[in-house]
């Protein structure tokens, strides 16, 4: 409580003192407000002209265009227009159609003019809803309400156009590519052609070489088997032939040479064979039709046996002999004739495969090289074509871009609010400047007023002269002409407050004309 005291004591002391040099308040106020409320009065009238747009991305032909042409993001766009707008060249244009540039007469000047037209062209966005506030203030009504125009046409003018350049743009490079890969499409296609025509003969191997000879080397083995059998099977019927004219015995003959030798009475035994076997499951041994049946059947196998037995006689005798051959031996004679026949065919077809592998064994080295060689030419054909067929697709769909474009726009202004000529000024705040001012005066005031009475303190309460020295207060006497100094004290109290009331005075003129709309200044002059 009694740091309170005292901390209140002490303030007391130091507006006493302020109160005391109060006439440097009223020095600061009458030099400093004058002053600035004379700069805040002729501060030129400042005109604002805005304009509001809002720009519709939405589109019909989005979804029905959807993976059939190439789309762009026009959010995207329109953001980056936004952000691209004041750029120096945008702003050069704004100028130079404004006639601003008129106003300059060196670089460095006009230099200075797109530095300030940066800096006060104000372009703000709403944010998702793509509504965007162009604004600007000039001394001129007219010329803040072209500077917005301008500046809204640019931005129009600016969205579109690039839509349409980037559009350009994107067809004259793909023009360009297509040319060029259509040159090297043109290109890899000779060069293959002339490579297929160089090695005509062994393409045809590309690919299954190995596999062709190993297909080869199993048909020639396979071959050569079936020649030693065939021969085999030649050798032995000529063999037991042999034999049996060398003995004479027509019932020489082997089971293995009956088995081959074919007679006129084989499909006959074979078909009683059958038919006695159908009896027997029927019928008894001593029933007419199976003995019958076994009667014809040994009566037939005699006849074979017989006819086997003349063939091999008749074979028997000198090899110059006319002897007629029989049916036999001509059956015989007629299968090892096949049999050579065979021979001789598969013999040739030995040959041939044999001149077939030895061709491929002399490519064996050439043909992978070519292979390597033909692989490579195909794979950067094939690149070529998968990029040009891309490219002619991207075409397509870069004019289907176009067209669409051209049918319906897909950024759609709509000025909400357009540039309107400013019929009053928007400024300067000049009620706020005089505010600030007279704040500002006062408190100059009160400041130097208060660092004087710290430089040069005055001893206003007993108090302080205990607190100053350490000699003790027993009391206090009042001044003789008490009532000298109070009459003096209310003349500078009403000093003061004559001082500040004129200030005020003229604070709240200067305030009122200005909520009226008076140019005191004008009206002076």
């Amino acid at each position: 409580m009694q740091e309170l005291q005292r901390t209140l004591g002490q303030l007391n002391d130091y507006l006493k003192g302020i109160w005391v040099k109060k006439r440097l308040i009223m020095v600061c106020t009458w030099i400093l407000c004058p002053i600035g409320f004379a700069y805040v009065a002729i501060l030129p009238d400042i005109y604002r002209s805005q304009a509001v747009v809002f720009v519709d991305t939405r589109s019909v032909l989005q979804p029905l265009l959807k993976g059939l042409a190439i789309q762009s993001n026009p959010d995207q766009e329109i953001q980056m227009m936004a952000k691209t707008l004041l750029s120096r060249s945008n702003v050069e244009t704004i100028a130079r159609e404004s006639d601003l540039d008129l106003t300059t007469t060196t670089d460095k000047e006009f230099d200075d003019l797109i530095d300030t037209l940066s800096r006060q062209i104000q372009l703000r966005s709403t944010g998702r809803d793509n509504i965007f506030t162009i604004s600007y203030e000039n001394k001129s009504a007219s010329m803040a309400q072209t500077v917005v125009q301008e500046t809204l046409n640019l931005f129009v003018e600016g969205a579109l156009g690039n839509n349409r350049r980037d559009t350009d743009t994107a067809n004259r490079f793909l023009d360009e590519q297509i040319a060029e890969y259509e040159s090297r499409l043109s290109e890899a296609e000779q060069r293959l052609a002339d490579f297929k025509r160089q090695y005509s003969n062994i393409l045809p191997l590309q690919g299954t070489f190995y596999s062709t000879l190993q297909t080869l080397n199993n048909d020639l083995e396979a071959t050569r088997l079936l020649i030693k059998q065939t021969n085999q099977q030649v050798d032995s019927l000529k063999n037991q032939l042999s034999r049996a004219k060398k003995t004479g015995d027509s019932f020489g003959v082997t089971n293995e040479t009956e088995s081959v030798l074919r007679t006129r009475y084989d499909e006959r035994i074979k078909a009683l064979e059958e038919q006695l076997d159908s009896l027997q499951l029927r019928f008894t041994a001593q029933h007419p039709d199976v003995i019958e049946t076994k009667a014809l059947l040994a009566n037939l196998e005699k006849a074979r046996q017989k006819e086997i037995d003349e063939f091999l006689n008749a074979d028997s005798g000198d090899e110059n002999d006319d002897v007629p051959m029989s049916d036999l031996n001509q059956e015989i004679k007629l299968e090892i004739s096949r049999h050579q026949s065979s021979v001789a065919a598969l013999q040739v077809k030995e040959q041939d495969l044999q001149r077939r592998i030895l061709e491929l064994e002399s490519k064996i080295d050439l043909v992978p090289q070519i292979e390597a060689e033909s692989a490579s030419l195909n794979r950067d054909y094939d690149i070529t074509k998968k990029k040009y067929e891309e490219l002619l697709s991207r075409r397509e769909s870069a004019d289907l871009s176009r067209r669409a474009d051209v049918s319906a726009e897909e950024l759609q202004f709509r000025i909400i609010e357009p540039p309107l000529e400013p019929n009053a000024p928007s400024g300067p705040y000049r009620i706020v400047f005089y505010t600030i001012v007279l704040f500002l005066s006062f408190a100059t005031g009160t400041g130097l007023a208060f660092m004087v009475s710290q430089f040069s303190p005055l001893l206003i309460r007993a108090s302080q002269l205990q607190q100053v020295t350490d000699y003790p207060v027993w009391g206090t006497v009042t001044h003789l002409h008490i009532d000298d100094i109070k009459k003096s004290n209310r003349m500078r109290m009403g000093v003061f407050l004559l001082s500040s009331g004129t200030l005020f005075v003229i604070y709240a003129v200067l305030v009122g004309a200005e909520l009226l709309n008076i140019d005191l200044l004008r009206g002076a002059l």
